[in-house]
């Protein structure tokens, strides 16, 4: 197992998942420019395997695990996405999946993850999933497939900025979506390697804002459980292993109200005709309601993911 991130890691991340997760497309949108008042290219992650980016780094994660170790299974916590990628992960390497959910994680997730073989356990609050999680690992011997607070985990993710750093080479910043962390940890290590001007900027609901507050205090700062329609961004602190990372390379985390995150969904729906879940329009409407200084003129977003429940969406 290795301990830290590089960009020779995600290199090796890309090979290793590349039987399980696509090569997504980079678009652009001329209206989207105008609205923004720069160039934007969009990191299509929405239309990944699974919907998200989690597949990168659960695929990455279960690959890398002894052979020895598969038969006993693998485990998680996650509202949703993660929870898809893990047991689209453990159905390839023929293993089986356990997955710790709240009770109210988005429905087309949970029945989406029951359909890829995962057996599914519910907690009331998301403060506890972690310990039911740990809980059956050490019951069962499954392995543990942590969110995003793994150089496994954050590597995998990194391979969406590296392919979108080949593809647009010339980009003056990169901006993702940050709930603990591994995205943009990942793609920043990666992107910065290519391109070693480039800025790191991630993104955060007003409203579930730990990174931003623990990249102003410079220590991790806990919040308590958020409300935000961005539910794959409920992370209560930054991870011990991601902070770090965004501390040393992203120049900042801007945040973004609820209302901005419903009209952001709404411009790429309608606009650009792709469907892109809450989470992936915390990014988009940083980039869409001119949060980046003025000076940028270029940025690669990376679209997380596209799982959204028909009922959040036809309220919004």
């Amino acid at each position: 197992m290795f301990e830290t991130l590089s960009v020779d890691r995600v290199y090796e991340a890309a090979e290793r998942i590349r039987p399980l997760a696509h090569r997504t497309p980079v678009m652009s949108s001329r209206g989207f420019d105008e609205e923004a008042g720069l160039r934007a290219c969009f990191k299509c992650e929405n239309l990944q395997r699974g919907g998200s980016f989690k597949i990168r780094g659960a695929a990455n994660f279960v690959l890398s695990l002894p052979r020895e170790e598969l038969p006993m299974g693998v485990v998680a916590f996650s509202s949703g996405n993660h929870a898809q990628a893990v047991a689209i992960a453990a159905r390839f390497a023929g293993t089986h999946a356990t997955i710790v959910m709240p009770s109210d994680a988005p429905r087309s997730k949970v029945e989406a993850t029951r359909a890829n073989g995962a057996r599914i356990v519910f907690t009331e609050s998301l403060a506890e999933r972690e310990a039911v999680c740990r809980g059956i690992a050490e019951e069962t011997g499954a392995s543990f497939v942590p969110p995003f607070d793994h150089p496994w985990i954050m590597a995998g993710q990194g391979t969406a900025g590296l392919e979108l750093i080949e593809e647009v080479p010339d980009l003056e910043a990169l901006i993702a979506p940050v709930g603990g962390g591994g995205l943009l940890s990942g793609c920043g290590v990666a992107v910065r390697a290519v391109n070693p001007k480039i800025r790191i900027f991630g993104a955060e609901p007003a409203a579930a804002s730990d990174t931003f507050l623990s990249l102003e205090a410079g220590e991790h700062v806990g919040i308590e459980p958020p409300v935000t329609l961005a539910d794959g961004l409920r992370t209560l602190r930054p991870g011990a292993l991601t902070f770090p990372i965004l501390k040393s390379l992203a120049e900042a985390v801007v945040l973004v109200t609820e209302d901005e995150i419903a009209a952001a969904l709404k411009f790429v729906l309608l606009r650009m005709k792709i469907l892109i879940e809450p989470s992936a329009a915390v990014a988009v409407a940083a980039v869409l309601f001119r949060k980046l200084p003025a000076e940028v003129r270029s940025v690669g977003i990376i679209v997380s993911g596209g799982n959204v429940d028909y009922e959040v969406l036809r309220a919004l």
